[in-house]
């Protein structure tokens, strides 16, 4: 074996001479200065991504008063949006150069949203997202540790709290708008969990479409997210196949269930009923037959929450509580067509 060679970890001041620049040019990039010339800042940042440099942030604390840590507070969960909220927030966090730190709560009510947020507080973080889907979630804000900055996710735009939420009424008016388009006189609806509040926002985007249209609105089928309710109220709708034309179901795995029950039940989609998803899971576009669904861009609501949470952070009064919405977009597949021509009376 040949002699070994201890390796340092790179300092700014081998950055600063591989960019060909001084040890300030590096901080002022380092701290998005807008003094500094486009050219200059990628090369800093090219040599940065060249020596795996990464900056002190222990002694940047010391000097800004910041941790560089931001909290997030969400539930534990497997459900693809809330899961794939966290994980938006989390990079977009860390490509802002803060690390992460993640209260998971088995159930959500006031009393763990806060104590979460204590926790989080004492630890130091620069500031917090709550990802506030429930009501309970929502209203635990109210009670936020003051002076700490918070930004809401799919939360409600009350009291003092800054919010980045998708336009949940609008992917369902686009769902049912769709459907309507195909020549289905209505639309029946399978329901998210009432106490959460983008289930009761694509309800009330269905139930608007329909009443815009001058339709009839049939009761809605009361749902909790899960494949298995799915399918149990694809069961219900498969005896009513004669009335039924068309479905706007309020996440793609409760369209999964629905699905195989009509399968079971010899109902054809989308010859005899059209079936419309939310969500856009990694594997709607693989069902039988690949889902219609609405797609929720998580990474831009990480990134939008993060931005409004730093302004707060880097603000030197206050900012204002600004509420920020992401469009949805209907992704149109082979689980929708055009009603199928009834037969004279």
């Amino acid at each position: 074996m040949g002699p070994s060679v201890e390796r340092h970890l790179p300092v700014m001041a081998d950055v600063a001479r591989l960019a060909g620049v001084s040890h300030q040019t590096v901080s002022r990039v380092l701290n998005e200065h807008p003094r500094v010339r486009e050219e200059t800042r990628a090369r800093v940042l090219r040599a940065i991504d060249m020596l795996g440099y990464r900056r002190n942030l222990t002694a940047r604390a010391l000097v800004t008063r910041r941790s560089h840590r931001l909290g997030v507070v969400s539930f534990d969960t497997i459900l693809y949006g809330p899961a794939s909220t966290v994980y938006g927030i989390e990079r977009a966090a860390r490509a802002a150069g803060y690390f992460v730190s993640i209260m998971s709560l088995r159930t959500i009510d006031r009393a763990g949203v806060n104590e979460a947020i204590g926790h989080l507080a004492e630890q130091g973080v620069d500031g917090v997202v709550v990802v506030a889907p429930q009501r309970a979630a929502a209203q635990a804000l109210a009670d936020l540790p003051a002076g700490l900055p918070a930004v809401a996710v799919e939360g409600r735009h009350e009291g003092d709290v800054s919010v980045v939420s998708v336009d949940q009424a609008e992917g369902a008016r686009q769902a049912t708008a769709h459907l309507l388009g195909l020549g289905h006189r209505t639309v029946w609806h399978v329901g998210g969990p009432d106490d959460w509040l983008e289930a009761e926002g694509r309800r009330e985007g269905w139930h608007a479409a329909l009443s815009a249209a001058g339709r009839a609105i049939p009761e809605a089928l009361p749902g909790d997210w899960t494949p298995r309710s799915g399918y149990a109220a694809g069961k219900v709708l498969a005896g009513r196949v004669a009335e039924v034309t068309a479905v706007f179901v309020a996440n793609d795995q409760m369209a999964l269930g629905l699905l195989r029950a009509f399968s079971e039940a010899g109902v054809q989609v989308p010859e005899q009923v059209s079936v419309v998803g939310f969500d856009d899971i990694p594997e709607a576009a693989y069902f039988t037959p690949a889902l219609t669904t609405v797609r929720q861009d998580f990474g831009e609501v990480g990134r939008l929450s993060i931005g409004l949470l730093l302004k707060q952070i880097e603000s030197a009064g206050p900012c204002g509580h600004e509420r920020l919405v992401v469009a949805p977009r209907l992704v149109a597949r082979d689980s929708t067509g055009r009603a199928r021509t009834r037969a004279p009376h």
